[in-house]
């Protein structure tokens, strides 16, 4: 399967505990946009409206060659499929203080897929210390005394 967009940001801002892969119900103009890699999923995060799992705020842009687009919204709520122990998963630690479900990546293949990663958001003090850490192995890497 083809990575076709990234939230980068989700590693940096979130301790991810666990993944799980969902499919997405999109209409075919989107799904043409998201093998194109069309797709940006910074801000967008999962939650649960009447027990099913919702991707909010992220946006998937209209499909350039596609006619009849006059009121599609980009930022519209999706779908996700999951089979009923995924959702209860999800559901499970959505009620957990501290934890988020982010889509990390999505990818293209035969069906479009979306990665979920259940994380704890990391304080701005971890955050800096990963960035100490990352410098400190590069530097080792390189050869430089530190």
């Amino acid at each position: 399967m083809k990575v076709t967009a990234r939230n980068r940001k989700a590693r940096y801002d979130y301790e991810i505990l666990d993944t799980v892969e969902a499919g997405i119900q999109l209409s075919g103009q989107e799904a043409k946009s998201c093998r194109l890699g069309h797709v940006n999923l910074a801000g967008a995060y999962v939650s649960l409206l009447s027990e099913r799992p919702v991707l909010k705020n992220a946006s998937i842009s209209a499909y350039a060659y596609a006619s009849g687009l006059e009121n599609y919204d980009p930022n519209q709520d999706r779908p996700l499929l999951l089979k009923k122990k995924e959702i209860a998963k999800l559901e499970k630690s959505l009620q957990e203080k501290g934890i988020s479900v982010v889509p990390m990546e999505v990818r293209a293949g035969r069906r479009i897929t979306v990665l979920l990663g259940i994380g704890k958001g990391q304080k701005r003090i971890d955050k800096r210390q990963k960035i100490k850490e990352k410098d400190v192995k590069k530097r080792l890497k390189k050869g430089e005394d530190y």
